[in-house]
């Protein structure tokens, strides 16, 4: 085996849950005809059934008014505007029908139907915190929210108009520690990850078995899968992919260049669309050592696959391999106050920025920085091992780091192939542009050092 190693990025750090919502439950808006929608006629929106909105003249004086209704079959007029009402439609013909008929009368200057609007942005049901009410993982994962993580709702929001909810059916190679993908031989799958997955291996045992020792590469491929609106534990931003297990770190989290490239070049070979590198070599590993890596990256872009990678957790002033590799897209971490992260390696190789988690770092002049001022920035949750057991899951606190960062990353990336956005089949160069392109940008305006080209923006990535 290789003579390198290197470690997941996670420092695995204590850090208190915090109290308090950080936004509200999305609901539906109050009104008796919320669950009774149709598609509207000309736009394909939802509206209520039976009723039509009709706009007089000045001039339709009441007996104009009334001769239109008992022309057209309405009745019961709700007054809501000044000479606008509301009509019920009583001689059982469509909206569409008699919104024809009326606009064919003497008086009328238009009619509609009754259209009905909702909350912006899909609002999945899953409670977070057993026993919470459904919707509360807004409650839990600040970094899937507009304001301080990736917007995902909106995002979620789109991709469920194109036909595409979750990015369904993108391959991603998660290559970590392994993935609780299967119930076998004393192992459990996760309970909210109820995807399908793409066959994948294990490069650390040699076998065709990717199952997670250690409980970090379950939680990186939660951020990017987990199952959504199921009613159950977290949310995942790219629910709709399919998630390929490449296992390449041991039960402790560390692994080697030989497995590393293996699977780099499995994962593409079997076409995978974005790899998801949650780890690091030592900040003082230069190209010239990873030759067998820089290869298996290089042959990952020719296939299609984008690479994305955790830049490091040394507070270092230098991006750490392999996400400094040119074929690599290198990704910082940010907090719940939208600050780098104290540990989060920077340097002119970051190119972007995702939710890691953990405390502020000292960052002269930005605003959103509070470095050693309470209350903290708080962790990122997913379902995975409660107690490095194969068996318990949880939500476990600890898991801070440019490796939770990474997997947002790639979720984004996902999510854009499958919206069609820049096209059926973009290149790993069009989504990584994308990426850059559409970020929200933190720190000094353009590219800098510690946030690159900012923080990841899942809904402005999909929406053209």
């Amino acid at each position: 085996m290789g003579a390198l190693r290197l470690n997941i990025t996670s420092p695995l750090r204590l850090v208190p849950v915090l109290a308090g919502l950080l936004a509200g439950v999305l609901v539906l808006a109050p009104g008796a005809h919320a669950a009774r929608v149709a598609p509207n006629v000309h736009t394909g929106s939802a509206y209520v059934p039976n009723e039509v909105i009709v706009r007089y003249a000045p001039s339709a004086d009441r007996r104009v008014r009334a001769s239109a209704q008992r022309s057209t079959g309405t009745g019961q007029p709700h007054v809501f505007a000044p000479r606008t009402r509301v009509l019920q439609i009583r001689d059982g013909e469509s909206v569409a029908q008699t919104i024809a008929e009326l606009e064919r009368r003497p008086g009328v200057l238009s009619a509609s139907p009754n259209l009905i609007a909702r909350v912006s942005g899909f609002a999945p049901n899953d409670p977070g915190q057993p026993g919470a009410l459904p919707g509360s993982w807004q409650t839990v994962q600040w970094n899937f929210s507009k304001d301080f993580g990736v917007n995902a709702p909106d995002a979620w929001d789109h991709l469920n108009a194109v036909g595409r909810p979750g990015g369904l059916g993108v391959k991603v190679a998660v290559l970590d520690t392994g993935v609780a993908y299967a119930s076998r031989r004393g192992y459990r799958r996760s309970p909210d990850l109820l995807n399908r997955f793409v066959k994948g291996y294990d490069f650390v045992d040699r076998d065709a078995y990717p199952d997670d020792l250690n409980g970090h590469g379950t939680h990186v491929a939660s951020t990017i899968a987990e199952t959504t609106g199921n009613g159950f534990g977290l949310t995942g931003l790219a629910y709709g992919t399919r998630i390929m297990p490449v296992r390449v770190l041991d039960r402790s989290g560390t692994g080697d260049s030989v497995a590393i490239s293996g699977g780099i070049r499995y994962a593409a070979r079997r076409g995978a669309k974005v790899i998801n590198l949650s780890f690091e070599f030592d900040s003082s590993v230069t190209r010239g050592q990873i030759p067998d890596i820089l290869d298996a990256l290089r042959y990952a872009r020719r296939k299609g696959a984008l690479v994305i990678g955790a830049s490091g957790n040394f507070s270092a002033h230098v991006v750490a391999y392999p996400a400094r590799a040119t074929h690599v897209l290198s990704v910082g971490a940010t907090t719940e106050h939208v600050c780098q992260a104290d540990y989060s390696n920077s340097g002119s190789g970051l190119d972007i920025a995702g939710p890691g988690g953990g405390l502020d770092a000292e960052v002269p002049g930005d605003p959103n920085c509070r470095p050693g001022q309470e209350p903290v920035g708080r962790d990122i949750y997913q379902v995975t091992y409660t107690k490095r057991s194969v068996r318990s899951f949880g939500l476990p606190s600890g898991y801070v780091g440019t490796s939770m960062a990474a997997p947002h990353v790639s979720a984004t990336a996902a999510l854009i192939i499958a919206s069609g956005v820049i096209g059926p089949k973009p290149t790993p160069a069009q989504v990584e542009a994308r990426l850059k392109a559409t970020a929200r940008d933190l720190g000094a305006p353009g590219r800098d050092s510690r946030y690159g080209w900012g923080l990841v923006d899942a809904a402005r990535a999909v929406i053209p």
